[in-house]
């Protein structure tokens, strides 16, 4: 079986999101950053070269795939923040404001496009979820 490709690193999250371009992006990541870790109560974790990670999943696939990853996370991404662990069956999306999905990621292009309180709920939810103690 193979082994995942992402994995958690020992590089500092905040280090990363230093060198985010654009500006307006570094900026919602340190905000984003901060949201996360008072919401989970964990410490951000670098996931691979881009994603920053907060809790543990461990997922188990009926193929008998298994694996870690983290609970819920995001990436500063050039043109977007990519949100991970927001989508699951009777995630109620509709007063988030402006975004895109896909079948597991959640794009926003600013903060500023969505609901602060509404992205909190999304993040506590998946996290209680999705976290393994």
């Amino acid at each position: 079986m193979a082994d995942n490709k992402t994995v958690a690193t020992t590089v500092p999250p905040r280090e990363f999101i230093a060198g985010v371009v654009p500006e307006v992006r570094r900026k919602d990541a340190l905000v984003l950053l901060e949201i996360m870790e008072e919401i989970t109560g964990q410490p951000a974790t670098m996931w691979g070269p881009s994603m920053i990670g907060f809790g543990n999943h461990h997922y188990a696939y009926e193929s008998g795939r298994e694996g870690d990853t983290f609970a819920v996370g995001f990436s500063p991404r050039k043109t977007s923040l990519v949100l991970y662990g927001l989508l699951f069956d009777g995630a109620d999306m509709s007063r988030l404001g402006k975004f895109k999905s896909s079948v597991a990621c959640v794009y926003i292009t600013r903060l500023s496009d969505v609901d602060i309180d509404e992205l909190e709920r999304l993040i506590r939810e998946g996290f209680e979820l999705f976290h393994n103690s």
